[in-house]
């Protein structure tokens, strides 16, 4: 027999009361006392029935949308609930559906008796956590900010980080941070976020993968801030190139050469390449090379350089300026002059300031500076004493010992022709 409608919706308005005065949950319970309104009204022993006791109970229909919905959420006594087996927007679409159906039917009661289910199984759980996870959010973010804080003036007051370093530093830690943060607001939300999490781990490998060469200059630009073989500002020569370090990022490496010009290194190139760092140290030397001819002094040479070197305060106080001797070449005495800068950086400008200087010196004291050249010379008397000379015609001739004379405009047989006659 069918059960009274009017003690059916008795029961139902009296139990969602008592639920939602005292917010208890009011699904996926094994209390009867948490029992959904559906459940009561298909529950035999809480509702009045006429029907014998050798009546075989009614099977409890199919959960509905709004319940699979709801028992997702955990309920306030600290159960954890089992996640439904259909997605949050299939759900959702399902009870609209059902209501949409309970609509064109005329079926009002059925229709307000699920509205209200589903709103005050939404308040009493979704809200709630919603509101947990705002806290969460704010409590997160201000810890965040207090350690971002921290550590930018921790970093500035570091002698050893430079401003490239804190750069990257301070990046990874902003990156790091908002996941965390994410992962725990979300947690506070949704039952699970292991399945979000694995997600994106095979994510994360895949774009590894795919972005192998980016993951080298990542880990290289991670290398160059904590190995710190050169840092901006300095002057380099990689590869050839000689500039100045402008920016280092995680990918690459900016340099401005003499010609004003930006060269982007990849920062796997500045860590497998020779590099070469002209103003790591305090003090650099810079080296003028300068050769004299054979028949000169080097020792007059030395004086008159180093007195173009005297009195210049670039100079390094604990070196001198000096002037030596290298190689015995082909054609000079090479020689060179070691100027010690105090500042590295003015390293191009001193050098061709003084090239210029030492070759002005030189020419002003008349002492010779050769280029490379071959001197050839012929002993014309000693080569040709007593050889007899041969015509091409194959006649010896028997005047003179050395080679006729040619005549000016002449070729070699008319200058032998004439010599004959």
């Amino acid at each position: 027999m069918i059960a009274d409608p009017c003690a059916c919706a008795s029961i139902l308005l009296a139990e969602t009361s008592q639920k939602a005065s005292t917010l208890q949950p009011r699904y996926w319970s094994s209390q009867t006392s948490s029992l959904t309104p559906y459940e009561i009204r298909n529950t035999p022993h809480a509702m009045p029935s006429t029907a014998s006791p050798e009546t075989p109970a009614t099977a409890a229909p199919p959960q509905s949308a709004t319940e699979q919905l709801m028992g997702a959420a955990r309920d306030t006594t600290g159960q954890q609930a089992t996640p439904p087996d259909s997605s949050t927007i299939q759900l959702l679409s399902a009870e609209v559906s059902e209501a949409t159906r309970l609509l064109m039917r005329g079926e009002w009661d059925l229709l307000w008796q699920r509205v209200y289910a589903f709103t005050i199984d939404f308040f009493v759980g979704f809200v709630p956590r919603l509101v947990q996870a705002l806290i969460v959010l704010g409590l997160l973010y201000l810890v965040y900010r207090g350690v971002q804080i921290v550590l930018f003036r921790l970093l500035d007051r570091s002698q050893r980080v430079d401003a490239g370093l804190q750069g990257v530093l301070l990046k990874v830690y902003r990156s790091v941070a908002s996941v965390l943060i994410a992962v725990l607001v979300l947690d506070q939300i949704f039952d699970s976020v292991t399945g979000l999490v694995a997600g994106l781990s095979i994510a994360g490998i895949a774009v590894g993968f795919a972005a192998r060469d980016s993951l080298e200059n990542f880990i290289s630009g991670v290398t160059i801030m904590m190995d710190k073989p050169f840092r901006i500002g300095d002057n380099v020569e990689v590869d050839g190139q000689f500039g100045t370090v402008e920016d280092i990022t995680l990918r690459s490496t900016r340099m401005r050469t003499l010609n004003n010009e930006v060269i982007v290194m990849p920062n796997t190139q500045m860590i497998n390449q020779k590099l070469l760092n002209h103003t790591m140290k305090d003090v650099l030397r810079v080296e003028i090379f300068f050769g004299i001819a054979y028949k000169e002094r080097p020792q007059e040479a030395r004086e008159v350089v180093l007195k173009e070197a005297e009195g210049d305060d670039r100079w390094h106080p604990d070196y001198e300026p000096s002037v030596i001797v290298t190689e015995m070449g082909d054609s000079s005495v090479n020689m060179r002059l070691r100027l010690f800068l105090k500042n590295p950086k003015q390293e191009v400008p001193v050098r061709w300031e003084y090239t210029e200087k030492v070759r002005e010196a030189l020419r002003e004291a008349d002492i010779e500076i050769p280029f490379p050249h071959l001197q050839l010379f012929v002993d014309e008397t000693k080569a040709f004493e007593g050889a007899p000379w041969m015509p091409a015609s194959g006649r010896r001739t028997t005047s003179g010992g050395g080679p006729p004379k040619q005549l000016d405009g002449g070729s070699s047989a008319e200058g032998r022709q004439t010599a004959d006659d």
